[in-house]
């Protein structure tokens, strides 16, 4: 599989990562878009050995989109930093079950089982919640699906697929969350768009990425 690249320079790297492809690897030998984005830059300067390749956040799996990674230890530590303190704005498109209408803002708290890999909404005072926010604004409706924007305020495992469940409008093929049907290995969010400042330039960076076609209502 071939990078297909939204922005690089000497010190990041944005690519869009398919829908079922892991963010890098796991306890499986499966292809990650780590080993996708380090064999493109390995190709393209004729790299020999190792090619360093920060991997600053992920996205889940079942979820297409903007995949930003760092190519230097120092944009890598700095961009890291950015997404620890919340102060990179990432912008989703997700299509949910049902009619949801308006715009609003979601607060929960959700807890996460690491043997399960499950997360769930649970009261302020359980052991291990973590406050969960996020906005969001509806973009078009038809009979029995939703298109919505969302913008998370939090940035924690699952959150948007948790928290649109919880409301009672799961994403559109996300089994492990509420929803009717499974869409084979993807789920329809969509990691539409990053802005960040650049870790060395220290001017702001917007990335957009393509809607796929199958998000058309």
């Amino acid at each position: 599989m071939t990078a297909d690249v939204l922005m690089e320079d000497n010190h990041c790297l944005a690519i869009v990562k398919p829908a079922g492809l892991l963010t890098m690897g796991d306890n499986t030998a499966d292809e990650t878009a780590a080993d996708m984005a380090r064999e493109y830059l390995k190709t393209k300067y004729a790299k020999p050995g190792k090619v360093f390749l920060g991997v600053v956040h992920r996205l889940d799996r079942p979820v297409s989109g903007t995949l930003l990674f760092a190519r230097t230890s120092k944009a890598a530590s700095r961009l890291s930093d950015q997404f620890r303190r919340g102060t990179v704005r990432k912008t989703y498109i997700a299509m949910v079950e049902g009619q949801l209408t308006g715009r609003g803002r979601l607060q929960d708290w959700l807890r996460k089982d690491r043997t399960r890999n499950h997360v769930s909404i649970v009261s302020e005072t359980a052991e291990g919640a973590r406050e969960c926010r996020l906005n969001y604004r509806v973009l078009e409706n038809s009979r029995d699906q939703t298109l919505v924007e969302v913008r998370p305020l939090t940035g924690r495992s699952h959150q948007i697929r948790v928290q649109l469940a919880g409301l009672g409008h799961p994403i559109v093929g996300d089994l492990r969350y509420g929803a009717q049907d499974a869409l084979g290995s993807r789920i329809m969010l969509h990691a539409a768009r990053l802005e960040f400042v650049h870790p060395t330039l220290k001017t702001d960076v917007r990335i957009e990425c393509h809607l796929p076609d199958e998000f058309e209502l």
